[in-house]
């Protein structure tokens, strides 16, 4: 990876849960800068609740779709890859890069 290449972004992995960042600076192949970005739920009213679970459980989770923006406020983070191939934070926090943000909340956990 580079300074030159697409736009790419990485995916902070949560259990189920996905929070889209933007990858702000390519330091090295081994180093980057994200930032946070926002997200908003377009469709909520279209997914179904039925009682179960903690309180409800949602029958069609996986049809979500999230308005996803750059947030030039977010928090930025520093994640490395680590020599399995992985990208974390010094916290821990799992992370995979691709080429376009991603949003899920597992409204089922």
């Amino acid at each position: 990876m580079n300074n030159t290449t697409d736009k790419l972004y990485a995916m902070r992995r949560g259990y189920s849960d996905v929070d889209p960042f933007e990858v702000i600076r390519v330091v090295s192949d081994k180093t980057m800068v994200i930032r946070e970005m926002k997200a908003e739920i377009l469709n909520f009213d279209d997914l179904k609740f039925i009682p179960g679970g903690f309180s409800a459980h949602c029958a069609n989770q996986h049809d979500q779709r999230w308005d996803i923006q750059p947030d030039p406020d977010g928090t930025e983070h520093t994640i490395r890859k680590h020599k399995n191939g992985s990208w974390r934070s010094p916290s821990g926090m799992h992370y995979t890069i691709d080429t376009e943000p991603y949003k899920f909340y597992d409204y089922n956990f």
